[in-house]
């Protein structure tokens, strides 16, 4: 049995969702489609991943299906919709429960211009009715656990007064699980960029939220850069942690010792083994037309802080983009540090 196929059968048996987000990988738009997917299922498999956003006009309208696929092994995984038309929302619903994931998370956290401009995301923390409608919608729809991601608040609203509420009304409408980015966002004068960033951090706030909400299942997110940061909060009572950028700049330190440190399940592996199960998805997508650099992008990170990772980085981002690049390229990137990645891991 390959390591692809021991990966899907590991994975048939779709895990509680309530333990697999214990720790989860943050949808990321450019960044969490399903190659960095892949390759962060080669490194733990119990994470909880998610999609990039998915809106629902391009499913519904767009005839974008095509959006929703994802490879078996990737369970557990959730796929993240973008929208504010109930009907919309629940049509698309039932496409990602066709598809098989495993949770149908709604965003309400994105702050960008585009996303206010089509009505959804954090602009629709406004409107807590018109959310609370396309939750029961989606729920009604389909069999799937429908769970929401959030800020604690948006613009001047006061958010130990506001997300309580937004909470109850979420409650109210059949949420059992959400996400909290623990910053507020600024729908105006901040870019997106910025809405990462500067607005700051209120940790206490949502620790509170669990404290007040015991009968709700919250995962913390914003700001958490490392595996020990995230067990803290673990620790002091969240139900669960997500991470984002640091996870995709530096998988190797955060989901290679996850399932032992978080899941409390034996195993791992090396960043030179997780190299070695990427090889038969890389092949696979270069035999159907694919370039290796859309594999390879989301591999840079992978021996961060390693000897010889400037030079992996360098001839991955150097020769990957280059019609024909293949396995070679890989080859040439990994002689660079497998001397070192091995002492590295002895």
């Amino acid at each position: 049995m390959s390591d692809v196929d021991g990966m899907a059968a590991k994975n048939a048996e779709k895990p509680n969702g309530y333990k697999a987000s214990r720790l989860s990988v943050a949808p990321m738009l450019d960044w969490t489609d399903r190659h960095c997917r892949y390759l962060h299922r080669c490194m733990s498999r119990h994470v909880l991943l998610y999609t990039e956003m998915v809106t629902t006009p391009a499913l519904v309208r767009g005839g974008a299906r095509h959006l929703l696929r994802f490879d078996p092994a990737e369970h557990p995984v959730a796929v993240q919709l973008g929208g504010s038309d109930p009907a919309e929302l629940a049509q698309a619903a039932r496409m990602a429960a066709d598809e098989g994931y495993d949770e149908i998370n709604l965003n309400l956290g994105c702050p960008s211009d585009r996303v206010q401009s089509g009505r959804f995301g954090a602009v629709l923390m406004k409107e807590p009715g018109l959310v609370a409608d396309c939750i029961s919608a989606m729920i009604a729809a389909q069999p799937v656990e429908v769970t929401v991601k959030c800020r604690i608040g948006v613009d001047d609203q006061q958010p130990a007064d506001t997300l309580p509420a937004f909470i109850e009304t979420m409650r109210d409408a059949g949420v059992r699980r959400m996400v909290i980015h623990a910053r507020k966002a600024w729908l105006q004068g901040l870019s997106p960029r910025q809405n990462r960033d500067i607005p700051p951090l209120d940790y206490p706030l949502v620790h509170a939220m669990k404290r007040q909400f015991p009968d709700m299942h919250l995962t913390l997110n914003g700001g958490v850069a490392s595996l020990a940061e995230a067990k803290r909060h673990l620790d002091a009572g969240m139900d669960g942690v997500m991470i984002g950028r640091a996870a995709y700049h530096n998988p190797a330190d955060i989901l290679l010792p996850a399932d032992a440190e978080i899941y409390g399940v034996a195993g791992g592996c090396s960043a030179l083994q997780v190299v070695d199960r990427m090889r038969p998805h890389i092949a696979a997508h270069l035999a159907a037309g694919g370039r290796l650099h859309s594999v390879t992008r989301h591999m840079l990170g992978l021996f961060a802080g390693r000897p010889g990772a400037r030079h992996w980085r360098r001839v991955l981002s150097e020769q990957s983009h280059r019609d024909g690049a293949g396995l070679d390229v890989l080859d040439a990137a990994l002689a660079h540090v497998a001397g070192g990645e091995a002492r590295h891991v002895g």
